[in-house]
């Protein structure tokens, strides 16, 4: 009845389902299994075994026979993994786990895992979270025996088929993940931290914000590039110019709400628009006329960075131009989302390596995640390197950047200016380890490194034009987006962050340089969202990456 394959995803499941999903996130190295009265329905068929079978296998290492149909299917090896797994108990206070179950990746966790639950009524979440804390109760700790005791039901029956569904979407590079990314670092009591500032980034400034659209024709490279300028009368060039780069196939709006609040804060931005990469040409290549995006795109988006910085200029030393005197030009920060953070990376100096792509893409893992089958694009480019670095440029935010690739081994080795890296948790698009995790360790100091435990990859995203993903029926919840109003703690963070790391170009560096630190991230922090930010990542914690 069930392949190689079926039985692997149900080890997979195992490991993460009820109390056990969460181990992780706890810096428990070891795994429980859970099985259930347990009921596993696979169809028609239906195995049961009782609470006191399970607690028998403890101690005679052996499964019960009353699950014959499914254990002897499997392995040795897989028969004392689960007898293993049984005996596991997590030492996990009762209030930190009523903390971490509330968080945005706790709760959708749950409710992915309480889909694989049999219920008759719709109480699978609220079931699951009594049983959890209920069972944490237990003074040898929270177990899979003493969840299932404590289980608000007479049986617990799970839905194998649906287990497997969501086990595929919860592997372990999402469970390393979710721990990585929490256990950034120490986690300490809001209420122990003295921080003391007068400032709160994440408020408006008291500036108006004006919106400038202009148009630019870099004859030179046949481009035509929109860009959105906004600024205030509160504007000067003593502040830093701050150029946006957006996301593949999005526009440049897609960062407005983080425009108008630098904008309102005395700071000019400009954002641009990509004409290679933008929503209108994801639009003509869904149509089936052209590739997803040209080779030639990797070279052209920070070339049009650059180009937009030789015509502001022009504009700052025009005569009753609105911009007259206002744009600092020569002391820019630039930030990126997405395709755009490997685009604000390259401008800092990080450098595409064509031949290490080419070899990295013909591999059988070339392409685990969207954005490397987007990189592997640029395989196509005639030379071995690229240096696109723009020397006007000062300081680099990359937002869920695209990096594994296209950088090569060493390529983000040659960053030269201060870089702050955003990550989410839950990202699938850019997946955090893999895209900005590993990229990050390669980055000269100074630098900076934000998670975002439970944001995905449009998290970051106005909320105006988000692309909001409902799903579709009996899909795991982990396959959809966090936006809208769902991610405003992670919007608002951003903004504070974003205007510290903007004023460490201007005299008022160390008032800002509190809020871009470990403790501001952890006050910052909301029952949805732990943030997290670390400056260097320690020998521990890249081996952690791997378990």
């Amino acid at each position: 009845m069930f392949t190689e394959k079926s039985w692997k995803n149900f080890k997979v499941f195992a490991g993460v389902f009820c109390a056990v999903a969460l181990t992780p996130f706890f810096g428990v190295n070891t795994s429980a299994r859970a099985a259930d009265t347990v009921v596993i329905r696979y169809g028609p068929l239906e195995e049961s075994v009782s609470l006191e079978e399970l607690k028998k296998s403890i101690e005679t290492g052996k499964l019960p026979d009353s699950l014959g149909t499914y254990t002897k299917r499997m392995t040795e090896e897989q028969r004392r993994f689960l007898v293993e797994g049984l005996k596991i108990r997590i030492p996990i206070n009762v209030i930190t786990l009523d903390r971490l179950i509330n968080t945005q990746i706790g709760t959708t966790v749950l409710s992915d895992i309480s889909t694989v639950l049999n219920r008759r009524d719709q109480a699978g979440l609220q079931a699951m979270r009594g049983g959890l804390i209920l069972g944490a109760n237990s003074p040898q700790g929270l177990s899979v025996l003493n969840f299932i005791a404590a289980y608000p039901s007479n049986r617990l029956e799970i839905n194998l088929p649906q287990a497997i569904t969501v086990a595929g979407s919860m592997g372990g590079a999402f469970i390393r993940t979710q721990r990585f990314m929490f256990g950034l670092s120490p986690q300490v009591n809001p209420k122990d931290i003295k921080f003391a500032s007068s400032l709160d980034p994440t408020q408006a400034g008291s500036a108006q914000v004006q919106t400038i659209k202009l148009n630019f024709n870099d004859q030179k490279r046949q481009r035509q590039i929109p860009l959105d300028v906004y600024s205030s009368t509160a504007a000067t060039a003593n502040k830093p110019l701050i150029v946006f780069s957006h996301g593949f196939g999005s526009v440049r709006t897609d960062l407005r709400y983080l425009a108008e609040h630098l904008a309102s804060h005395g700071y000019v931005v400009a954002a641009l628009e990509h004409p290679g990469s933008n929503e209108t040409n994801s639009k003509v290549v869904s149509k089936g006329k052209k590739l997803l995006v040209e080779p030639q795109e990797f070279l052209d988006r920070p070339r049009d960075v650059s180009f937009i910085l030789d015509e502001l200029e022009k504009l700052n030393q025009t005569a009753n131009n609105p911009l007259q005197g206002k744009l600092a030009t020569n002391n820019v920060m630039v930030v990126g989302y997405s395709f755009g953070g490997g685009t604000a990376l390259a401008l800092a100096g990080g450098e595409l390596q064509i031949e290490n792509l080419k070899q990295r893409c013909q591999q059988n893992s070339a392409k685990t995640n969207l954005s490397q089958g987007l990189q592997c694009v640029a395989q196509a480019l005639p030379e071995k390197t690229y240096q696109l670095r723009d020397s006007r440029i000062k300081q680099a935010i990359a937002l869920n950047p695209t990096t594994s690739f296209m950088f090569g081994e060493t390529g983000l080795t040659k960053v030269q200016i201060p870089t702050l890296i955003l990550s989410s948790s839950a990202d699938k698009i850019t997946p955090a380890l893999t895209e900005q995790v590993m990229g990050f360790a390669k980055i000269p100091s100074p630098k900076w490194l934000v998670g975002v435990v439970g944001g995905s990859h449009l998290s970051v995203i106005d909320p105006k034009i988000t692309p909001y993903q409902e799903g579709k029926p009996g899909k795991p919840i982990l396959n959809k987006e966090v936006t809208g109003e769902q991610a405003k703690d992670v919007r608002k963070f951003l903004k504070g962050i974003t205007l510290a790391m903007a004023a460490q170009l201007t005299p008022e560096a160390s008032q800002y340089a509190p809020f871009l630190t470990s403790d501001y991230a952890q006050i910052s922090s909301t029952r949805l969202f732990p943030f997290r930010t670390v400056r260097e990542l320690s020998p521990e914690m890249m081996e952690g990456m791997g378990n």
